[in-house]
C-alpha cells in the first residue's frame, strides 16, 4: 500500500528534522523480538539480544511490538534532538481514546476492551527506558553521529535545492508530485492511504534500525512523520581488523587529526577540505588507518563514508567511549 501525505503552502514550509531515541529503542526490539532484520544489523543483534533476558515486562513488549507498530510508541519529537526521558513523558501523556484505537488495532480487540492507558503507559515506560538503557544507550554516540550527520547532509539539499531535491534523494520509494508526497510504491486503485499533514508540517527522522526501509505514520494526531534510513548506518557495527602489533607506523599528525575529525561519518572529500590536504593523500592515510583497526568505511555509489572505530575512539581519549565501554563490561 501507498502513503499520499497531502501538503498546504504552511505544511511544506514546516518541513523539519529530528533524531528519536525512543523510536530508536522501539525499532531495535522489533529486531530482536522478530526474526528477519537486514544483515547490517545482524552484528549488534548478536550482542543484544542475550540482555533482554530477565525482562520483567518482556510480554508487553513482545504483544505491542512484535507485529504492527501501534503509533503512540512514537510520539513526533517537537525539537531536534530531545532526550528518552522528554520523548517518555510524551508517551505517558498518550490521549487515551487515541491509545485505546491504537492499542485495539494492534492487539485486534475492540477500541471499547482496551485497558485505560494508566494501566498501561507506565509499565511500558519504565521497560522501554530500561531497555534504551542496556540495547541503545551504550552505542548512542556513535548512532547520534551517524544521525546527526545525515541530518546535516539532508538540511543543506534542502537549503540548496528546495523540498522538491530533499525527497529526491531521500529514499527511492519516496515520490514528490506537485505537493503531495507518496511513500511505499506507485498510486494504483484502492491501494492509496491518505494522509492530510493540514498545517501541522512534517517531520523527518533518520534512523539506524529502521534501515533500510521507509516508516511512515499513517494515524498523526498533529504533525505527519516519517522515517528513512540514514547514511551510513554500515559503519557502526562493522567489526575492526586484528588488532595490530604496533600503532607506531599509524599515528602522525595527519593521521591524528584525521582521527580527531572522524567523530561523525564524512566523505574523503570532506576530510580533504577540513585537512587542508588532497583527497589522495587523505585516501593513503586512510588505507593505513583502516588497516589498524581504526577507521571504517561504507561505500555508496561513488561515495566512500568514513567513521572511526571503537578502538580509535580510546586511542584519542574519547571519554564517551571510555565510560561506554565500561558500562558494557568490555
Amino acid at each position: 500500500m501507498a502513503v499520499e501525505i497531502r501538503f498546504t503552502a504552511a505544511s511544506v514550509a514546516r518541513v523539519r528534522f529530528a533524531v528519536s531515541p525512543l523510536g530508536e529503542t522501539v525499532l531495535a526490539l522489533r529486531l530482536l523480538l522478530g526474526t528477519g532484520g537486514h544483515a547490517v544489523h545482524r552484528p549488534w543483534v548478536r550482542g543484544a539480544r542475550p540482555l533482554l533476558t530477565g525482562e520483567p515486562e518482556l510480554p508487553l513488549l513482545r504483544a505491542l511490538i512484535a507485529g504492527p507498530l501501534p503509533s503512540f510508541l512514537f510520539p513526533v519529537p517537537q525539537e531536534r534532538m530531545p532526550s528518552m526521558a522528554t520523548e517518555l513523558e510524551l508517551l505517558r501523556a498518550t490521549e487515551e481514546a487515541f491509545f485505546r484505537r491504537e492499542y485495539g488495532a494492534v492487539l485486534g480487540v475492540p477500541e471499547e476492551e482496551a485497558p485505560a492507558p494508566a494501566a498501561v503507559l507506565p509499565r511500558l515506560a519504565e521497560a522501554l527506558q530500561r531497555c534504551h538503557e542496556r540495547l541503545i544507550a551504550p552505542h548512542w554516540r556513535r548512532m547520534r553521529a551517524v544521525l546527526e550527520a545525515d541530518v546535516g547532509r539532508r538540511a543543506l539539499t534542502l537549503v540548496d535545492g528546495g523540498v522538491q531535491a530533499l525527497f529526491a534523494e531521500l529514499h527511492r520509494d519516496i515520490a514528490w508530485d506537485d505537493g503531495q508526497l507518496v511513500v511505499h510504491g506507485r498510486r494504483t486503485p484502492h491501494s492509496v492511504r491518505t494522509v492530510d499533514a493540514g498545517g501541522h508540517g512534517l517531520v523527518l527522522l533518520p534512523s539506524v534500525f529502521n534501515w533500510p526501509h521507509v516508516g511512515v505514520d499513517k494515524s498523526p494526531v498533529t504533525t505527519a512523520s516519517i522515517r528513512y534510513p540514514a547514511v551510513g548506518v554500515g559503519l557502526l557495527w562493522e567489526d575492526p581488523p586484528p588488532a595490530p602489533t604496533g600503532l607506531a607506523p599509524v599515528l602522525g599528525h595527519t593521521r591524528a587529526a584525521l582521527l580527531t575529525a572522524l567523530a561523525e561519518p564524512l566523505t574523503t572529500t570532506d576530510l580533504a577540505g577540513r585537512l587542508g590536504i588532497t583527497p589522495s593523500a587523505v585516501s593513503q592515510h586512510l588505507g593505513a588507518l583502516r588497516g589498524a583497526g581504526l577507521v571504517a568505511t561504507q561505500r555508496r555509489g561513488r561515495t566512500a563514508l568514513h567513521l572511526r572505530t571503537e578502538r580509535a575512539d580510546h586511542l584519542v581519549g574519547d571519554p564517551a567511549a571510555v565510560s561506554r565501554t565500561s558500562s558494557t563490561g568490555m
